[in-house]
């Protein structure tokens, strides 16, 4: 039943309202009415008064006040809702099908589907709807169970990092029953083909609404080289005004971990639908680049990953004669460079000059020797994984390298001379190139027929022969072996570069070939032809919500299928990791078109929002529970009982007052009571709880090396908690925290001027040292900027910081990074003759600034154990226990002063005790 705006689960209870009446009546009647009686003795009562009196009728307002508490019982007992969901009152004799699009691009939206999911199954659950959900990037045959068996389970529903394909509409479509329901369809808002056909299968089953948001979809394209810059374009689905974007670049430091290397910012313009901006990087920060991602768009089709084709690979050339003057096709490097310039940087110079700038592959052109220097410094960086692809020529030919035995930096032994096929002196014809073998790096490139040899090295019959051989001619005879080196690879081409023994160079199967090796890299991705016989392991895959993660056991992709097929279950978005390189397949491709659908006039369109159904049971029940309390305390106090009452309701009111309140006093308590080591909380929980743990470990050092004996470490919240009484406060710092309000920082600077210490650790001396060359570098300097902080320098070597328990020269934590720094020591600090320190000042320094994450050096689990490695075997212990020495020196010192400086008082006091 509704009345307005409510409706009722259990109506049939309102009708007990009608005895509201009847219980007015009954409770106007208690107490009875008295009885009036003349007698004329009361005339001596006239005057009296009697502190006791007791009213011969309930008071009205109490009779309103119960009447209400009865009420509201009622009411709540007859299950009243608040905005009921009933736009299909009609309808609920049909069966609920929910249609979820479920895409990347539903990411975005996917909460709010959620909850209005919900909603809409508790709605069928009420009316005893069966419902069942068709998920369209997965589509399985519906199944209608009860309402209540699918709200349990929306939880572990979400969206595919994929978009449905038309097979996957044409597949839905077939797999629906034909008995007849209603279907709302969870839309994201783009068109794909097949949508139509399944629309009017499915309103040829009964009455459809779409529920789609009308937020714009913004996504990413893959990025692209532009004149070594990088280019990046976002596109939107529906022209609007003008809109502002960031694009985060992220990629790895040298440590390994994920930083943001650089941010763009695009506009679209107003009417455009696409906003490109370039970004410039130097190389060495190219290559680390992993993503890109649009700031604040919280799914896959904002996040593009980048691959080797963003990475222009070094090479180095050397030839083993002089280019001829005015013959320049001759060089042996002509068609090399002509081959590698477009997709790679040349490195030209002695091998001396290149092996330093470790180059991903050196090309030896009919260089037939090289010095011992050279020859171990080659090795070493083949082991490091280089690629050394050497050319046959004259030169080597000649030679008797790798004649008796095998050459280190060959692949195969070689025949003296050589071998000539095709030519004035010989009487063979020019070979041409057989197939390549399934194990060969080459195989399913094709081979043209014009391709021929005419002159080669050959190599020595082996038994290691056949398995090095990764190419060969009609004849059986190797045209291209390969020897694995450590991590590295030495290829050997039995012809030249150049086009005097074969037509080789001058054919597109060389750069294809020279790819095939990994010395090149394209520019552009593949085509499904050149990877045919390839197989592409998974390994990172990009969920639909943008997040980057391991591939599992998923199975690897036929090359041939990665590029032509589109993204499904069996073909994720992520990394494909192939023989010689790494492709990114990611949501939104160079040529995608984001096109909203475009919803007939018939079928009705809705966002994801509508009034929330609020059942009002509870809060009447409760209600009623307040009103009949009143009730009570109004009776005490008509009675004259309420003294007890009031003691009642301030217990009741101590124990409803706010447990963070109760939480701050206690905590505060207990600082005062023992001694304990507290650090600021960062709202980074992995940070948070690493700190913790160290200052943990530094109180089990102190409590067995000192008899200073700290309670459990305390996290301080910079907002709430007092701060005077903690002796030290461990600030750790992120490049994300926020920064203190102006009262925190009153208080902060209170703290400072009243002799406590604040350590501020960025935690970044193994990437940049102590400075603002880091994030966190730099979100310190926005920290510190409003305090009250004398000026500083590094802690020099007579500080007491470096006597106070311990002698100490270095402050190591799980970095040994730079300077650790400290208060400035006054401009008349002078060094008394036969002391071995100045004559400082008698404060103790209220900062102390470093970055070499002592937190991580202290951390300790609950049985004692170090948390996190230091260093490596012994010298990593040492480390370790430098740092927990610091850590002492650092507690003993903010505890007792610059006691130690008093020693510069020593002759003074020896020369008063003698006189």
């Amino acid at each position: 039943m509704m009345i307005g705006p409510i409706a009722f689960g259990a109506p049939w209870l309102l009708v007990a309202l009608a005895l509201l009446p009847v219980l007015w009546i009954i409770l106007r009647a208690v107490p009875p009415a008295p009885v009036r009686r003349l007698f004329p003795g009361v005339a001596l009562l006239i005057g009296l008064k009697d502190d006791d009196s007791v009213t011969d009728r309930t008071p009205w307002r109490l009779l309103l006040l119960r009447m209400l508490a009865v009420a509201a019982v009622i009411v709540g007992l007859a299950r009243p809702v608040l905005n009921p969901q009933d736009d299909r009152a009609g309808q609920k004799e049909l069966p609920l099908l929910m249609v979820l699009d479920s895409s990347w691009a539903s990411a975005r939206d996917w909460p709010q589907q959620q909850v209005l999911l919900s909603d809409m199954l508790a709605e069928a659950g009420r009316d005893g709807r069966p419902v069942a959900v068709l998920r369209l990037s997965a589509p399985e045959a519906p199944v209608f169970q009860a309402a209540e068996a699918w709200r349990t389970r929306i939880s572990g529903l979400g969206p595919d990092a994929w978009a449905p394909s038309e097979a996957d509409m044409t597949e839905a479509a077939r797999l629906l029953p034909g008995d007849g329901f209603e279907t709302r369809w969870f839309s994201d808002g783009l068109a794909r083909e097949g949508r139509e056909a399944l629309l009017e299968t499915l309103e040829a089953q009964g009455p459809l609404t779409v529920h789609e948001s009308p937020r714009a979809l913004v996504a990413l394209a893959p990025a692209s080289l532009v004149e070594g810059n990088l280019e990046l374009t976002a596109r939107r689905a529906v022209a609007g005004g003008e809109r502002a974007i960031d694009v985060a670049a992220y990629g790895r430091d040298p440590s390994g971990i994920t930083r943001l290397l650089a941010t763009l910012p695009l506009t679209f313009e107003a009417g455009a639908q696409e906003a490109t901006g370039q970004l410039s990087l130097p190389p060495e920060l190219r290559a680390r680049l992993t993503q890109f991602e649009l700031v604040g768009q919280d799914h896959a089709g904002a996040v593009t990953l980048s691959d080797d084709t963003l990475k222009r690979r070094e090479v180095a050339l050397v030839a083993g004669r002089e280019d001829r003057e005015g013959l320049e096709l001759l060089s042996p490097l002509h068609y090399l460079e002509q081959a590698l310039i477009p997709t790679a940087d040349i490195l030209s110079g002695g091998l001396t000059d290149i092996l330093p700038a470790n180059p991903d592959a050196i090309v030896l052109a009919d260089v037939a020797t090289v010095s011992e220097g050279e020859a171990a410094l080659l090795f070493d960086w083949l082991e490091e994984g280089g690629m050394l692809l050497r050319f046959a020529g004259p030169r080597l030919a000649a030679s008797d390298v790798s004649r008796s035995e095998e050459d280190p930096l060959m692949p195969v032994r070689l025949r003296a001379g050589g071998r000539s096929v095709g030519g004035a002196m010989s009487w063979g014809e020019p070979k041409s190139l057989a197939p390549f073998d399934e194990d060969s790096p080459f195989f399913g490139l094709a081979v043209p027929g014009d391709v021929t040899v005419s002159a080669q090295v050959m190599a020595q019959p082996d038994p290691t022969l056949a398995s090095r051989v990764i190419a060969q001619l009609t004849d059986g005879t190797p045209l291209v072996t390969r020897k694995r080196v450590g991590q590295g690879q030495i290829v050997l081409f039995h012809v030249t570069a150049n086009a005097e023994w074969s037509t080789l160079p001058l054919s597109g199967l060389f750069v294809q070939m020279l790819e095939r090796l990994a010395v090149s890299g394209s520019a552009a991705m593949p085509e499904a032809e050149d990877l045919v016989g390839t197989t592409w392991q998974p390994v990172k895959v990009l969920s639909a919500a943008g997040d980057l993660g391991d591939a599992g056991n998923l199975p690897g992709v036929a090359g041939e299928r990665l590029i032509s097929d589109p993204l499904s279950a069996t073909m994720p978005p992520g990394l494909y990791e192939g023989p010689d390189r790494r492709i990114a397949r990611n949501v939104i491709e160079a040529d995608t078109v984001l096109t909203p659908v475009s919803w007939p006039a018939r079928v009705a369109v809705t966002g994801l929002s509508r009034p929330v159904e609020a059942p009002l049971g509870g809060w009447l029940l409760a209600l009623a529970l307040v009103l009949l309390s009143a009730d009570v305390l109004a009776s005490l106090a008509l009675s004259g009982r309420l003294l007890p009452a009031r003691a009642a309701a301030l217990l009741l009111a101590g124990l409803m007052l706010p447990q963070d309140v109760q939480a701050q006093d206690d905590k505060t308590f207990a600082a005062t009571a023992e001694v304990v080591l507290a650090h600021v909380l960062t709202g980074n929980a992995q940070v948070d709880d690493t700190a913790r743990a160290g200052l943990f470990g530094l109180s089990q050092t102190l409590f067995f090396r000192t008899s200073v004996e700290p309670a459990d470490p305390i996290g301080v919240n910079l907002e709430q908690d007092e701060l005077a009484v903690y002796p030290l406060l461990y600030w750790p710092i992120t490049e994300d925290q926020p920064l203190p309000s102006a009262e925190a920082y009153a208080r902060l600077n209170t703290y400072l001027r009243t002799g406590g210490m604040i350590v501020f650790d960025t935690r970044d001396a193994n990437v940049s040292g102590f400075g603002a060359s880091s994030p966190n570098g730099a979100k310190l300097q926005r920290i510190a900027a409003p305090l009250d902080i004398p000026p500083l320098e590094p802690m020099p070597e007579d500080h007491v910081l470096t006597r106070t328990f311990y002698l100490l020269q270095d402050f190591p934590g799980r970095h040994m990074g730079r300077g650790v720094w400290v208060e400035a020591s006054p401009p008349d600090a002078e060094q008394i003759e036969g002391m071995p320190f100045r004559n400082l000042n008698d404060g103790v320094t209220p900062v102390v600034i470093g970055g070499n994450d002592w937190m991580s050096a202290w951390a300790m689990d609950g049985r004692g154990n170090p948390m996190f490695p230091v260093g490596r075997g012994f010298a990593g212990e040492r480390q370790r226990e430098l740092a927990y020495r610091f850590g002492v020196n650092l507690v003993m010192h903010v505890l007792t002063g610059n006691y130690k400086s008093d020693q510069v008082h020593v002759p003074a006091l020896l020369n008063r005790l003698g006189q």
